[in-house]
Formats: structure tokens, sequence, C-alpha cells
């Protein structure tokens, strides 16, 4: 049995020590995949002083509120190279010789939590907290742009696990990677040296170690040329090609579906197709079932909730149809629930079409929208908690109104018109017979709150979500894709069996063989099964890295990075030399100075001139110091 899927996740497990505090891991994606728990890299007692001592530094760096924009511009005045030096500084320890600075990007985000804990507390600063949190991300993201070694920037600062002290006792050893994700620290998400890690995660460039999981190693054979040596069923860890294999699963999940509505069966019987779409559907459920047992409630999302919803229709459809082969052929019993399962299964037809959307995010257009769409969401719990509110009051009122003769008869009326108000079309004529006049009255007053008001910051609501995302899509859908991957890298199963994999996996090898095969032959029996069922997909991946070992070779060969690509700009530039033709040295004199503003430079000719001035000024005074002394001290 895998012991979590690498699959959409929101939340993970929290074990009763781990919820004493830990508001900064409440985001977190996945559980480890581990039973024992991943050692810090760094004694969490030294990483928590390192946090500490970057967000003193950050208090004294920004005392008193500023506009953001001196903290986020280029080449800030505040947070100047002294000052980032100064932080690189913070994992070094007085009378130690070792040097903690990899973990300083980690502090730094940590910090940064710490400072937005900090605005929520004290309401009062809170705007200073949240722009120090900013200053801190800022900082995490120049150290991260200034690394030129690729090498430890990937697996020192960004890859490797460190924990902090909480009530005493240290947090799950999370990376800088994963905490800017659980963070959505999107200035350190969106830059360069964050999002090139990511790629390599999402190759399978860099896979955890299995010796030791606090770490990620280069992958052995990136720049192995051979087609057979990359047919290893254990690539299917890489994020890549499972998501690749869960877009196929899902377009042949709604192939089926597409079949079985449209092959109509009115004896009520279950042809191959209705039976591959149940049997997918059983698949998913456990999928689902098996990681809500291993996270808990924080497992539960969006996507969880919309994906459960599909599969109980599919579940309810299911029943039905077995209830009526339950019953005779030709039987009216029959043909009811024969007619009522296949309204069910045609009734789950958009829901098929939308969950395309969840494993489409990886596209930019999908993935924005995906993101905009979540915001909307979350912003419509204010509206639908006003309108409970509303429709409670008013609800009991109507009822009110038509139990004072003791007799119930217009509650359907009742709820009918308004909903139809909710949506839009309210009807005044049908309530001039109901309790005259003040039917009518509260009717009038209701739709006026529902539509003028409560809809209208509905719509507020969603133009505000919609803009905030707009300006910022890019950092938004790059956090989205960095999630995407950690869900895969952050707890990848031992076995990789996707549903409806899965059923193969719980049937045929975990349930009757795990329990008394010996761990070295159950896991050899594995990776067999893996090769056969994934083999059409190794073929092809097993390709794509002999040439994607090709292009790193040419890379290497080069001196360039191992993702480098040749793009058309770059194809005569080894035959162009700007130096010696002069045209650097005519740009590098018409180049203007873009670090300084102009008000910096004028300012700074002025004090150059005044400088000067006072030179000419001392020297003129010298000059007359010595005429007097030779003319005896004497006025000329």
């Amino acid at each position: 049995m895998e012991k979590l899927g690498p699959r959409r996740v929101g939340l993970f497990n929290w074990d009763d020590r781990d919820r004493r505090g830990f508001h900064d891991e409440l985001q977190a994606l996945l559980p480890s995949h581990r039973e024992t728990l991943i050692p810090s890299a760094i004694p969490p007692k030294q990483v928590t002083i390192v946090a500490l001592r970057l967000k003193y530094q950050v208090e004294q760096v920004i005392p008193c509120e500023l506009p953001e924009d001196r903290i986020t511009q280029p080449h800030s005045n505040v947070l100047t190279p002294a000052v980032i030096n100064t932080a690189k500084s913070a994992g070094t320890f007085a009378g130690s010789s070792d040097d903690h600075g990899a973990c300083v990007v980690y502090c730094l985000l940590i910090a940064a939590n710490w400072c937005r804990l900090q605005a929520q507390l004290e309401l009062w600063d809170a705007d200073l907290h949240n722009l120090r949190a900013t200053a801190c991300e800022m900082m995490a993201k120049t150290i991260i742009e200034q690394e030129e070694d690729m090498t430890y920037l990937m697996q020192g600062l960004l890859l490797k696990r460190y924990s902090v002290l909480v009530d005493g006792e240290p947090t799950k050893a999370a990376n800088a990677i994963e905490k800017a994700v659980d963070l959505h620290a999107l200035r350190v998400i969106g830059c360069s040296g964050y999002q090139k890690c990511i790629g390599y995660l999402w190759r399978g460039w860099l896979v955890q170690d299995e010796d030791d999981p606090s770490r990620f190693v280069d992958y052995k054979l990136k720049t192995d040329t051979r087609y057979w040596a990359h047919l290893d069923p254990d690539r299917m860890r890489v994020p890549q090609y499972q998501n690749a294999v869960q877009i196929i699963v899902s377009l042949v999940y709604l192939a089926l579906y597409t079949g079985a509505i449209n092959t109509i069966n009115p004896t009520g019987d279950l042809d191959s197709v209705e039976s591959l779409l149940y049997l997918f559907t059983l698949a998913s459920i456990c999928d689902e079932l098996a990681k809500f047992y291993k996270v808990g409630r924080f497992y539960l999302g969006f996507w969880n909730v919309f994906n459960t919803a599909l599969y109980a229709i599919l579940s309810v459809s299911f029943v039905t149809r077995c209830i009526a082969l339950a019953n005779q052929p030709g039987a009216s019993e029959r043909e009811k629930y024969n007619t009522l399962s296949y309204n069910f299964l045609a009734f789950s037809a958009p829901m098929f079409w939308m969950r395309l959307m969840l494993y489409f995010d990886g596209f930019r257009f999908f993935g924005a929208m995906l993101v905009v769409l979540k915001v909307m969401f979350r912003e419509s719990l204010i509206f639908f908690a006003l309108l409970l509110v509303v429709l409670v009051g008013f609800l009991q009122a109507f009822v009110g109104m038509d139990q004072v003769d003791e007799n119930l008869t217009a509650v359907r009326f009742i709820i009918t018109e308004m909903a139809n108000a909710i949506m839009g079309s309210p009807e005044f004529d049908v309530w001039d017979k109901f309790a005259p006049p003040f039917g009518l009255i509260l009717y009038y007053i209701y739709t006026f709150i529902i539509t003028v008001i409560l809809l209208n910051v509905l719509i507020a609501l969603y133009n505000s979500a919609y803009e905030d995302i707009t300006q910022n899509a890019i950092d938004e859908y790059l956090a989205l894709f960095s999630q995407k991957t950690l869900q895969f890298v952050r707890a990848p199963d031992e076995n990789v069996f996707l549903p409806p994999f899965n059923l193969l996996e719980l049937v045929g090898l975990s349930l009757p063989l795990e329990w008394w095969m010996p761990k070295h032959a159950y896991e050899k029996l594995n990776d067999y099964v893996m090769a056969v069922i994934y083999s059409p997909i190794l073929l092809v991946t097993a390709y794509m890295e002999t040439r994607s070992a090709r292009r790193v070779r040419f890379n290497r060969g080069r001196n360039e990075s191992d993702d480098d690509t040749v793009e058309v700009w770059e194809q005569l530039l080894d035959q162009v030399d700007f130096e010696g033709e002069g045209w650097g040295k005519r740009v590098e004199g018409s180049r203007p100075d873009v670090v300084r503003d102009g008000v910096s430079v004028a300012v700074e000719g002025v004090a150059g001139g005044v400088k000067e001035l006072k030179e000419e000024i001392r020297e003129l005074r010298e000059e007359v110091r010595g005429l007097r002394e030779r003319s005896g001290g004497t006025g000329g």
C-alpha cells in the first residue's frame, strides 16, 4: 500500500506535538513519506538563533513605516549591499569554525512569517510588521540572485532542510523551497535561482538522496546517453512524468464517461465501458480515502471537495444501477432505477470537464485562471456569510406570515421565490395575495438587499480579486507551478501507483504479499510490476532523457548551465567582437547611470561644485595670509 500518493494534496499531517503553535506549517502541502522525522541539517536551536538575529536586524534597519517601494525597488537605499552582507553573516557564530550561512534564506522566510504573525497580534503596527516581512523576502531574493555557485545555491541554500524550535521542540524539517511555497512568498518564488531549482526538480535532475532524506543530489545518469540506462521504473517519481500520466488517465477517464453517457443501455445491463468507468471511480475513491486517512482533516481543500462530490454522484449512479439490475428485466422498477442512474450520470458531465483544469494547471493560461478562481471562491465566503444571515431572517419572517392560520401551505413557494430573487429573476405579482400588504413589502425589501447590496458586494469582491491576481499573474503562476512540483517531491511514493493502478497495488501486491515477503524481494517485485504497467510511458521518457543527456553534455562542453538553450539571438554571438570593433566603448560612453536617479546625480554634481568652490576659497585665504605675512602684517 502506498504511503501517500503524490497527487494533489492541500495540507499535511500533524501529530499532536506539531499542533502547538505551528501556525507557519498550516499551509504545508504534504506530509513526509517516511515514518521517521527528517533531521535538520543544523541543530534547530542554532537555526532559531539565526532567525532571531535576522529579525532583529530587520527591526533595526526598518525602525518606522516607510513607503513599500523603497524596500522593493531595485538598488534600494534601505536594503543596501552592506545590509545584505550583514544578513549573510548571520550564520557565523563566535568561537565556532562552522559557517551556517546556508540556512540564512530559510531563516529569512521564518523571520518574515514571524513578522506577519506579529502583524496579526499587534494590529496598531500591522503595516510596519508587514513591511518588515516584505523586507525579509526581498533580502532572501537578493541573496538567491547574487549566488553564482549553482550547486551551493540549489543543494545548500534552497534544498537543505532545517527545523526551528517552537515550545522547546523542533518543527518538521523543511527547506527554503518548501517554506516559500507554504508562505506564498511570491518575491522569492519569482526569482531566477528559485525557478531554476524548481526546473531541476521538475525534470528529475535533482532527486532526494536515498540514504539521507534531508538532502538532494544530482541525478547520476543526467549525462548518460544510453537509451537502456534510462528505462528505470524509479524514474516515474519524476514530477513531469507523473503529471503526464495523470493527464493521460484523466483523458481516458473522460473518454470512458463520454462513451458511457452516449451508449445508453435500455435494459439496464452494465457494458464494458461503464464497468471501466466505475472501476476508475473506485480507484480514485480509494486514493482519496487513503490520503484522508493519513493526512486527516487538513487534507481537505477545494479540489478535494470537488472530486469527492463527483465521486459521490457516480457512486449513487452505480448503486441505483445495481438496484435496477436486482429487478427482473422489463419490470417497471428496473426501468425506473435505470433511468435514475443515467440521470445521475448525466448530471455529473460539467464536473467531469471542469476536473480537467486540475491537471492542466501546468499550462500558463489554465494556471492563472485557477489562481483567479481560487481567490474568488475565498472572497465569496464573505458574501455567503452575509447572505446566510439575510436568508434566515427573511425566511423566518415569511414562514411566520404563512403559519398565522396555523397551517403551513406556502413553504415551497417561499423558498422558490427567494431563490429566484438571488438568481436575478424576482416575481412581485405573485405576492399580492400573500399576507397583504406585509408580504409584498417584505419581498421588496428582501429583493433590494439581495440584488442591489449583496450582489454588488460580490461583484466588487470578484473585481478586486481579479485585479490583484492579474497584476501579478506571472508570479502567481510560478507559485502555482512550484506548488505543483513540490506536491510530487515532498512526499514521493516508494512505489508510484497512480489511480487506477493503485487497485492493482492494493489487491495484487499489498494485501496478499507485503505482510510476509522480504522487503528486498517485495521492492524488486514492485519494480517489475511498475516496469510492465508504465512501459509505454518509460519507452518515451527514456528517449526524452537521452536527448536531454546530449543537451547537457553539449552545454557542459560550452561551460554553460545544464539547462541552457541556444536562442536565435545567440546563434551568431560568437562571431561578433564588440570590444574589438569599438562598439563596446561607444556604448559605455553613452550608457546612462540607471542605479541613481536624476535628482541624486544633480545633487552630487552640486555637492562636487561646492567642494571645489570651498577648495578655491581656502587656497585664496592661504594666499592672502601669505601676502600679509610678507608685508609685515600691514594692510595692503
